[in-house]
């Protein structure tokens, strides 16, 4: 079982969506990560520079959420994955993206997808 960081619950706002009150309002969006990476060096020797920074991971997420404008939850997700995984030490990232206000006139809590993708060139 390969090592992982988990970040759960990061909520921030920006623009997703297809339709024109989507297009016009940013709504607030949650992103959970399962960050894989080799973490042996970092719990050996107790050392920072071992492992993810992953308030730097956040800001990243962040960057993207309110930077870019896509129109599906599956570009967004594969937008933030490409950030994760230009952090060195990650091999592998899980990314679930969720619209808290899903413009649905039924009662749903949320729409989301989950996408992993792994770092160029590993199997």
């Amino acid at each position: 079982m390969p090592d992982r960081i988990e970040l759960r619950g990061l909520r921030v706002v920006g623009i997703c969506g297809v339709l024109a009150e989507e297009r016009e309002r940013a709504q607030p969006l949650e992103v959970d990560l399962d960050v894989v990476a080799d973490l042996r060096d970092a719990a050996a020797g107790d050392d920072l520079t071992a492992t993810i920074d992953y308030g730097q991971v956040c800001a990243d997420v962040e960057r993207v959420v309110t930077s870019e404008q896509p129109q599906l939850l599956e570009r967004l997700a594969q937008r933030i994955a490409d950030a994760v995984l230009a952090h060195d030490r990650v091999d592998e990232v899980t990314v679930a993206v969720r619209k808290l206000r899903p413009p649905v006139p039924q009662q749903l809590a949320t729409s989301g997808v989950r996408i992993t993708r792994r770092r160029a060139g590993d199997g």
